[in-house]
């Protein structure tokens, strides 16, 4: 193991500069490298996640004896994760940081230190089955109490992602398509926001169609007993695209664009309009591409009914190109594959946001309980996250910065803590570049209702 440096000493090995030695020390004070988590505090309260989620639990420990309630340490966990600290360990060195503190509802310097590691892994192992289910049913009136109004019409794009998995992890299995064991948890997203709806830890195999209808079942429930009149329309790819899940949308008012795997029987159906896009490519070569769209009725051995297939044709130097897609959708075929169908491709930079910039894949406790709270305490990030962005002006390139674009630029900022008899200073750096930026955020909370 390599020699401890004792922290107190000089930093070794900086240059001089014109000639004067540079001597740094961490005798700074209190300093935290986090100042942008008290944005997130406040968004955190605005929508009260963690005390959604606390009251779904209940706390075995002895009432006189708490220290650390439910809701701070989920508070304290999902502040971390949006920060950039997604492992339990991390609470060991947050623990005393002072905005931290101040974040979860503490003071700076006289208050006492955050929970460490081991009491978050309690936490983390409490849940079961029926309080899961009550966290995830408070993450979907989450989402409906987070719009002003009753939305005309939501766009639900449903999608899975590999989750790597490590040793004997319950639902873990071996997939063949990602040549690994891991987990393929659903994400479900409203295309229109961005905001999640739900995420659902599952095997990692493809989803049966029960499944998928399921999971379309309580969700589209859930939304409907909000808000009755609400359209709500599901996209996903083909293995979505389930005969249950279909004839299931096609009962209960929701509209359904999926994409449908070619086969032999669709390639014939469809010789027709290949044949006649090869002639346009030979007839007109000057594009780089010839599309064309063909639809049909068709119905396959596992399908009860006939349904519209829309297929999407594309010829060029790389030869022929065809796809599908089913839905019970009215319109004109470019629109919904161009505009419609292919616009569900955000969805995967939505996961990318959840899975890589929140890392929300940590997903390496051995109870699946566990994991799917992990979930739960990601996705609750999520929100602080979207939350944040979402105060910007419409015009802000902040509205569509990545998470990590963020946290950069608007969450790592150093700030010096000074705790007063009569108030808390918070003192940030004179030369942070987007110190304007940041004084709009913290603005609109004083516009914004609570």
């Amino acid at each position: 193991m390599p020699a401890a440096v004792d922290s107190t000493l000089p930093l070794p090995g900086l240059s001089p500069l014109c000639g004067k030695p540079v001597i740094a020390r961490f005798d700074g004070g209190r300093l935290s490298s986090d100042g942008g988590v008290l944005l997130l505090a406040e968004v955190e309260r605005r929508l009260g996640v963690a005390d959604r989620l606390a009251r779904c639990l209940e706390d075995p420990r002895a009432p006189d004896r708490i220290v650390h309630g439910l809701a701070e340490m989920i508070r304290f966990r999902a502040l971390a994760i949006a920060a950039g600290y997604a492992d339990a360990n991390d609470c060991d060195t947050l623990r005393t940081d002072p905005v931290f503190k101040m974040a979860v509802g503490r003071l700076p310097e006289t208050g006492i230190d955050l929970c460490s590691q081991p009491t978050m892994s309690r936490l983390e192992n409490l849940p079961g089955p029926v309080a899961l289910k009550r966290m995830m049913a408070a993450m979907l009136t989450l989402f409906c109490d987070s719009f002003e109004q009753a939305p005309r019409r939501l766009v639900l794009d449903i999608d899975d992602t590999e989750d790597c998995t490590y040793g004997g992890q319950q639902l873990s299995l071996f997939n063949a398509h990602h040549d690994s064991h891991c987990f393929m948890p659903i994400h479900i997203y409203e295309a229109l926001t961005g905001k999640p709806v739900v995420i659902v830890l599952r095997p990692g195999k493809t989803p049966t169609g029960a499944e998928v209808t399921l999971v379309l079942r309580h969700v589209v429930r859930h939304l409907r007993a909000r808000w009755p009149e609400v359209e709500i329309l599901v996209r996903g790819d083909s293995h979505y695209g389930r005969p249950e899940a279909m004839s299931w949308c096609e009962r209960n008012r929701v509209g359904y664009i999926f994409g449908l795997a070619g086969n032999a029987v669709l390639m014939r159906l469809v010789q027709g309009d290949i044949t006649r896009t090869l002639i346009d490519r030979e007839r007109y070569p000057e594009p780089d591409k010839i599309r064309r769209y063909g639809e049909l009725r068709y119905g396959a051995r596992s399908w009860k009914a006939e349904r519209r297939v829309i297929a999407r044709i594309e010829v060029s130097d790389q030869g022929v190109d065809t796809r599908f897609i089913v839905t019970n959708l009215q319109g004109l075929e470019h629109v919904l594959y161009e505009v419609l169908y292919c616009a569900r491709g955000q969805a995967e930079n939505r996961i990318k946001a959840h899975k890589l910039h929140l890392a929300s894949d940590r997903t390496s406790c051995t109870k699946v309980t566990a994991n799917q709270f992990r979930l739960l305490i990601h996705t609750a990030a999520y929100w602080l996250m979207h939350g944040l962005r979402g105060l910007a002006p419409e015009a802000s390139p902040w509205r569509d910065a990545q998470f990590d674009t963020v946290r950069l630029c608007l969450i790592k900022i150093a700030a010096r803590v000074t705790e007063m008899t009569t108030r808390i200073k918070v003192a940030l750096p004179t030369a942070c570049p987007h110190r304007s930026d940041l004084a709009t955020l913290a603005a609109a909370f004083a516009t914004r209702p609570p």
